[in-house]
């Protein structure tokens, strides 16, 4: 059989002599067939290892843009740093770029400075915007694949997309909100920013399920708040002081403990609440039954996917980059994964 590799490795491979190997591999008689059979496995492990070899002592510079309220960057930050070292031989380095606030143009000049700096590759969750497209498109043009995070660019020239089936998640808070509450007099669905792909279609299952399940109930949307806990409590005040009705919560976009702020600052009561994201202020309103659910998906997971499509990218690892869902977890007070924070 053909192969690229010389008689030593292979017969280190298969824990035999080189003289026996020789033998094998030239179809000389005298040799048992286990033992031959022995060889050709060893020619197939090599084979399936070559990526080791390919990567070890190689290093990617994995640039991470987010737009997100620090708690959520910080979960990212430390999902990456606790996964680098499981993806040796190669060495990977992260070059942070996190920010809470920020436009569409703001993001495109973040995006276009690591272009011409260079990259291996860039993990990103930004908005759904034509500015973040056309620079997704000039870092393609470069040679630096981009990875969307969490919330999509659908029609960027991003490699692949790395998080939940959103709409899916929608239609699952959906699904525990009307179970829990059935008779509930008004949802409100809070989003950080509708231009993100993913809230949107988050809010869309949502919808979409909710017309199904119950298509009595009311919904109210605040948006724009970026997650960030001032103005989520004056827009969630100001809708709760508009709807008296609302008394249960699907929280897309974030700042939980200031929408539960804004309810206590109004004497009133949230039957059932579902939220995104198992971070270390859910689990605290978690395990304080503030929270009915948490619909999560295990960011060291995805950010090891990301890692993994930037190197089939660059050609490091076989494959082409693919996208796939996120698994969705569904996470009470009685059933918190463990190690996820040890102390709170």
């Amino acid at each position: 059989m053909a192969h690229p590799y010389r008689i030593r490795e292979i017969a280190q491979q298969a824990g035999l002599s080189t003289a026996t190997v020789d033998r094998v591999l030239n179809g000389r008689a005298g040799v048992r067939a286990s033992t031959v059979a022995e060889v050709h496995r060893a020619i197939a492990d090599l084979e399936r290892q070559a990526s080791q070899v390919r990567i070890g002592g190689r290093t990617f510079f994995l640039d991470v843009v987010v737009l997100a309220p620090d708690r959520f960057s910080r979960e990212v930050r430390v999902a990456l740093e606790a996964e680098l070292p499981s993806l040796r031989p190669a060495v990977i380095r992260a070059r942070f770029h996190l920010r809470e606030e920020g436009s569409a143009a703001d993001l495109a000049t973040q995006l276009d400075a690591i272009a011409r700096k260079g990259s291996s590759g860039v993990l990103l969750k930004a908005p759904d915007d034509p500015a973040v497209v056309a620079a997704v498109a000039r870092l393609e043009d470069a040679g630096i694949p981009v990875v969307t995070f969490v919330t999509d660019v659908p029609t960027s020239r991003r490699v692949a997309y790395v998080g939940m089936d959103d709409r899916a998640a929608g239609a699952t808070a959906a699904y525990l909100l009307t179970v829990v509450a059935p008779d509930t007099g008004g949802v409100l669905v809070s989003l950080s920013r509708s231009s993100f792909r993913g809230e949107g279609d988050r809010e869309l299952g949502f919808r979409t399920a909710l017309r199904d399940l119950a298509p009595q109930v009311p919904v109210t949307v605040v948006e724009g708040t970026d997650g960030l806990d001032a103005s989520m409590f004056a827009t969630v005040s100001a809708a709760l002081e508009r709807d008296p009705g609302i008394d249960a919560v699907y929280s897309v976009g974030g700042g939980n403990q200031a929408v539960l702020a804004a309810f206590d600052a109004a004497g009133r009561t949230v039957r059932a609440f579902v939220a995104h994201d198992l971070d270390a202020e859910n689990l605290v309103l978690l395990r304080r039954r503030r929270l009915t659910a948490v619909l999560h998906h295990d960011l060291r997971t995805d950010v090891r996917r990301v890692c993994r499509a930037v190197m089939q990218a660059q050609g490091a690892l076989p494959g082409r980059p693919g996208s796939r869902p996120s698994q969705i977890q569904v996470i009470t007070p009685f059933n918190e994964p463990a190690g996820l924070v040890d102390e709170v």
